[in-house]
């Protein structure tokens, strides 16, 4: 980007050209190579924005369940980890404070649909538990989160797609 050099061709000028040393500077800007940095970096966003919404993670078990229909706000999701660490999104909390952190997230969104992920090493007494704390906590919505592939349990494996 800089400013380049114009000739001047009409006669009116010559006086001028001959005095300031044979032309003058053009006051355009060439915007070109603005514009080509600017779709580089589009590009680079776009490409790195999915990458930036990895969750905790779990080894989920597998199932042959169908996937729940999405929604257009980003799910709130409670994870238990192999550990029996409890987070909400990518943040861990302690249990006791678990519905009090989600009463509180809860009022600032529209819908009321809340993911339960737990890593399949995770005792069922475990999930059950957190799930029934959120069920007495008005939390009724509840979705447990699993991969697909597992058995259908009539011989064969499902082979759809989702979460």
């Amino acid at each position: 980007m800089g400013a380049g050099v114009m000739n001047n061709g009409g006669g009116g000028g010559r006086r001028r050209r001959h005095r300031r040393g044979g032309a003058q500077p053009m006051s355009e800007i060439n915007v070109t190579p603005f514009v080509d940095v600017m779709l580089v970096l589009l590009i680079i966003f776009m490409v790195a924005a999915p990458l930036m919404t990895v969750g905790v993670p779990v080894e989920l078990p597998k199932t042959a369940a169908n996937a729940l229909p999405g929604e257009e706000e980003e799910p709130l999701a409670v994870t238990v980890t192999a550990e029996g660490t409890v987070m909400i999104q990518k943040t861990e909390v302690a249990r006791a404070d678990l519905i009090n952190r989600l009463r509180a997230i809860a009022a600032e969104r529209d819908g009321d649909r809340v993911f339960l992920r737990a890593d399949g090493a995770v005792p069922y007494e475990d999930v059950v538990q957190v799930m029934g704390a959120l069920n007495r906590a008005g939390f009724s919505n509840i979705g447990l989160v699993t991969d697909t592939g597992g058995p259908a349990l009539d011989g064969d494996t499902a082979d759809t797609e989702g979460n």
